[in-house]
């Protein structure tokens, strides 16, 4: 049963976190009420192939096709076609399964043909069966470089899964994000948004590439609704991936405060985990919940909890 379903709800995501996240928000909003703006700063493209790995994650997990292991993939898949490069002497060290590479082969294929990336995701999230909207964060190629000590600069995917993020990392940039721009889509959504959150995605690899569009963060900030960002923090680390490692290199507490604070003036809200006390997030209005999503059901219950308390009237 959909939960204020007049309001419309922008959510950005990157990641398996971020992707839960947007699970549990389809299974309470009304689905013309929902829309995803998904990180594309670790697009690349490899053996003649666009690959987008958030897109299809927050894809597969909104049509109920992503591996339940891993968080990401499909499920069920194989990976022959892996296998035999690898027996090619290829080092084939990013897991392009077999039916996955369908998704790409037709992504590659439309964009190829003059077709944006919007157009691209939006026939996929149709044809997979996804009523809310999904959207990229720009048409534009900007790859996170990571500047690491052991190898210097890395693209994303070769740090994130080549290096397994193991490198450390002396700082990040979004290559060609001053050529980037807002799609008429992105722009929409989020003047017509009621409710803007930021999923417990990576702040630094996920939902930083989003904010460094130019127009972005300026469009979210002028929007005069709750803004709310969700930790991915928890007791000193991180629910998955490197965002906890990565912030101690940074120089950062690894902390929710320390993930409010670098969201700065984007948000009115913080919502941190119950198992953590005495979070500081100065002018921010917050509350604790339960964040971990191990089942369909916890995301849901999450997603649920958040909006009722934005729609309680001392919120705004």
């Amino acid at each position: 049963m959909a939960l204020i379903a007049e309001k419309n709800i922008v959510v950005f995501v990157g990641g398996v976190g971020g992707a839960k996240l947007a699970l549990g928000l389809q299974q309470v909003v009304a689905p013309e009420h929902l829309t995803t703006i998904v990180n594309t700063g670790d697009d690349f493209w490899h053996y003649g192939l666009r690959i987008c790995p958030d897109i299809d994650t927050v894809l597969y997990t909104l049509s109920g096709r992503v591996d339940p292991i891993n968080g990401w993939g499909l499920s069920d898949d194989s990976t022959i076609m892996l296998e035999t490069l690898r027996s090619l002497g290829e080092d084939a060290w990013f897991t392009l399964r077999d039916k996955d590479l369908a998704t790409h082969l037709l992504r590659t294929k439309m964009l190829r043909e003059g077709y944006s990336l919007t157009d691209v995701v939006g026939h996929l999230a149709k044809v997979q069966g996804i009523q809310p909207t999904v959207l990229p964060m720009t048409d534009a190629e900007v790859p996170t470089i990571v500047n690491t000590v052991e190898h210097g600069e890395l693209e994303f995917q070769s740090y994130f899964v080549q290096h397994r993020w193991q490198p450390t990392v002396k700082s990040l940039y979004f290559k060609n994000i001053d050529q980037a721009t807002m799609t008429d889509s992105v722009r929409q959504a989020i003047q017509n948004a009621d409710i803007i959150l930021f999923a417990p995605s990576n702040p630094w690899l996920s939902i930083a590439p989003i904010l460094s569009v130019p127009g972005m963060r300026d469009a979210i900030i002028a929007r005069d609704v709750p803004r709310v960002a969700v930790t991915p923090i928890i007791q000193g680390k991180a629910v998955k991936g490197p965002a906890a490692k990565l912030m101690g290199e940074l120089g950062y507490d690894v902390s929710p405060s320390s993930v409010a604070a670098y969201y700065e003036d984007v948000l009115t809200g913080f919502v941190y985990d119950i198992r953590d006390e005495n979070v500081e997030t100065y002018d921010l209005k917050t509350i604790s919940f339960d964040t971990m999503m191990l089942t369909d059901e916890d995301k849901a219950r999450l997603a649920r909890e958040i909006l009722i308390w934005l729609n309680e009237r001392e919120f705004v």
